[in-house]
């Protein structure tokens, strides 16, 4: 049986009869497989709250309970608990949590979760792993204070043991797990107990990643690297319209081809289930599905966009108030100037590099389950699975494996409950694997927008009115990045107005920050310029930044030496970002072939405010990795959707950008700050939109409206 096999232990086994906090041990999936005196350490070692178990040999094993795509959250999460227990970082060993919510969740509007979005893992979990942290240290010193028989006040810790100061005894966190007892209930940790930042050894240094090793040397196991004894496989065919459902197929024609082994109609699709992948997929090929379409049979994403605008515009359209302070109409009806503008912004796909994948494999009498996948939110696989087998949540245990790429995508589960829905019809291990074709054709995409904007001066130039409403379908996909608490305007009133169209959406990086930044900052340029102002000074006097908001600009300022002269053929543009409380300034230098209609990125500069910083070299790649993905999203990508069908197949005509495309410069800088950790996953995106579109004008004297600006879109503008 090979590793990804290997038996797991119960946790609730475990917890069966634990008062106070609960204890937990579980053995991940991805742990690298001990030797057998390590194996034996490990079995003796002792389990101290719910996050930590420290073995006689001093490793101390940490659950990890954030997914780990490429951003780092499997070192910067357990980090922050070890800094705290002061756990001697070269004997620490990373496993991933179990999918439970109500013990390895964070807490966020109220409600638990482990789902890693929106930029939050560090940010969510940062307290309570620095609790948690704090509570193993002090088991362990009053377990050594009872040795010694001394005031446990009296000791501290340094990296693996406990010391007494008054003699120079010292034990070591090994030797006290095996000796020692840990307390029921546990003991309450108070925030004053928390070490000092002067006293952190570990946060905020140059730590490198746990994950890349074995990402390098092979050893990393992603969901398409799963193999369980038994398992078939299977792909899917969804209804080429999102509101579509299959009514009949070709289906002894189907069973007669080699390998196939059964097929599984699915409440969107059909299902091929095979011997091989390369057999199922020649069936999906095969296979002619006469469907029922659906209400989204009709949808055109290029006229809708048409339609969003009246909607924008109708006295009558149905309105929802996101933010309303002052007095608006008084400040609209005294104001000096105004300013009004509308943009657009189509659709976009994911395009994570692994495609989607998961496997499952319900126990022989139906009542457990297991599955293996790739996920942003393992609670919430746990879930799908178990609604789709018809078993309560703890009953099916998901192993949580590396992912290559989530972007949003990989935080609902559907596939693995589909997945699962497929294992239970053919009572096998199913490994369901999607092609990148059915990927985009029955994507989740990030919504579609229209977007109207009016702003009012008062007769000294500052800005004191603001409307912003924003049309479109996604609910509150459409509404973040709204609002504008960075600048000080007096008088707001932001709203949505929404629409149903049956196409699936889903948070995509930054989502409708994406949007939202491009329309914001694009109108504060025009003003900017109208009033024959330094862009920056603008935003600074008359949109009144918030001091958080200044320093970054005036970083940004200097990295980029902002008022230099530029190379003939190029210009400068700036905007501000903002995700999860985190906020940034980003100038990027761009050309444009007038010819072609192309425009080209040349380089970035982006300094952000990101509170606390946990991990400084993967905080800096996350920022860069964010405006790659944004460069690619603004300038290479669109989706685009006729009689309700997707047009776009694979990356033939879903393009990406490539290597040439990359600036020759990207330069991030993280500003120094004591405040707790802000997100910063998603911030090196939101301001790129107007950031290019601010330096075209500067370039063209035109300004560009609709996202993203492909080349034939770029040529429409300049010749308009």
């Amino acid at each position: 049986m090979n590793a990804i096999d290997k038996t797991t232990l119960s946790r609730r086994g475990f917890l069966a009869g634990m008062g106070g906090m609960s204890f937990a041990i579980a053995m991940g999936s991805d742990s690298a497989q001990l030797f057998s005196t390590e194996a034996q350490a490990q079995a003796a070692a002792k389990t101290i709250n719910a996050w930590v178990r420290i073995a006689p040999d001093g490793i101390v094993t940490i659950y990890s309970a954030g997914a780990e795509m490429g951003q780092g959250s499997k070192t910067s999460l357990p980090l922050i608990l070890a800094e705290e227990m002061d756990a001697d970082w070269s004997k620490v060993v990373i496993e991933m949590a179990p999918a439970d919510r109500d013990i390895y969740g964070y807490t966020f509007n109220k409600e638990r979760g482990m789902s890693i979005v929106g930029s939050r893992a560090v940010m969510l979990y940062f307290t309570d792993l620095r609790m948690a942290g704090a509570q193993v240290r002090k088991v362990l010193i009053g377990n050594a204070a009872q040795r010694w028989n001394v005031d446990a006040a009296l000791l501290k810790t340094e990296p693996g043991f406990v010391i007494n100061p008054a003699n120079g005894q010292k034990l070591s966190y090994g030797e006290l797990a095996a000796t020692g007892v840990v307390p029921n209930p546990l003991p309450k940790v108070e925030a004053a107990e928390l070490k000092p930042r002067a006293q952190w050894r570990l946060i905020g240094k140059s730590i490198a990643r746990r994950d890349i090793p074995e990402k390098v040397n092979g050893k990393a196991i992603f969901g398409l690297d799963v193999s369980v004894p038994g398992m078939v496989y299977a792909t899917t065919l969804h209804a080429p319209v999102h509101t579509g459902k299959p009514v009949s197929w070709n289906d002894a024609d189907i069973k007669k081809m080699p390998g196939v082994l059964n097929t599984v109609k699915l409440e969107n699709g059909v299902a091929i289930v095979a011997s091989s992948f390369v057999e199922a997929k020649a069936a999906r090929e095969a296979l002619k599905v006469t469907w029922d379409k659906g209400a989204a049979a009709n949808f055109d994403s290029d006229a809708a966009l048409d339609a969003y605008a009246k909607v924008a515009a109708d006295p009558r359209a149905e309105v929802a108030s996101v933010e309303k302070k002052g007095d608006i109409n008084a400040a609209f009806a005294s104001a000096a100037k105004t300013f009004k503008a509308d943009f657009r912004a189509d659709h976009g796909y994911h395009a994570q590099m692994e495609p989607l994948n998961a496997v499952v494999r319900v126990s022989a009498d139906g009542k457990t389950a297991e599955v293996w996948e790739g996920t942003q939110a393992p609670d919430f696989t746990r879930d799908e699975v178990a609604k789709a087998l018809g078993l309560a949540p703890p009953a099916v245990t998901v192993h949580q494996c590396y992912m290559g790429g989530g972007f949003g995508r990989r935080s609902l589960g559907d596939y693995a409950g589909e997945c699962a829905t497929i294992a239970k019809q053919v009572k096998k291990p199913v490994k369901l694997v999607w092609t990148r074709e059915e990927d985009i054709a029955f994507g989740m995409f990030r919504p579609a927008s229209f977007q109207h904007l009016e702003a009012a001066q008062d007769a000294s130039g500052k800005v004191v009115g603001w409307k912003h409403s924003v049309v479109g379908d996604g609910g509150a996909l459409l509404l973040t990045g709204v609002r504008i608490p960075y600048y000080q305007i007096p008088n707001i009133d932001i709203e949505r107005r929404g629409v149903s169209n049956g196409i699936r959406l889903k948070h995509w990086r930054a989502v409708g920050h994406v949007f939202n930044v491009f329309a914001i900052e694009s109108l504060v340029d025009e003003m900017a310029v109208a009033a024959n102002m330094d862009p920056i000074q603008f935003r600074i006097e008359k949109m009144a930044a918030i001091p958080k908001l200044r320093r970054c600009l005036e970083q940004v300022a200097k990295m980029c030496d902002w008022t230099a002269p530029r190379p003939d053929g190029r210009a400068l543009g700036i905007s501000l970002s903002e995700r999860s409380n985190s906020l940034g300034a980003g100038v990027v230098e761009i050309s444009l072939n007038k010819d072609t209609g192309k425009i080209k990125v040349h380089k970035v500069w982006l300094a952000v405010d990101g509170g606390t910083i946990v991990t400084p070299g993967p905080a800096k790649a996350n920022l860069e990795s964010g405006i790659i993905y944004g460069l690619s999203g603004l300038l290479h990508e669109r989706i685009t959707i006729k009689g309700g069908e997707v047009q776009q197949t694979n990356f033939h005509d879903y393009e990406l950008m490539r290597m040439s495309d990359l600036p020759e410069v990207m330069e991030v800088h993280l500003l120094e700050s004591t405040e707790r950790p802000t997100g910063l996953g998603e911030v090196g995106n939101p301001f790129l939109g107007a950031a290019i579109a601010n330096a075209f004008y500067r370039l063209t004297g035109k300004r560009l409206r609709h996202l993203p600006f492909m080349p034939d879109r770029v040529t429409e503008t300049l010749t308009s």
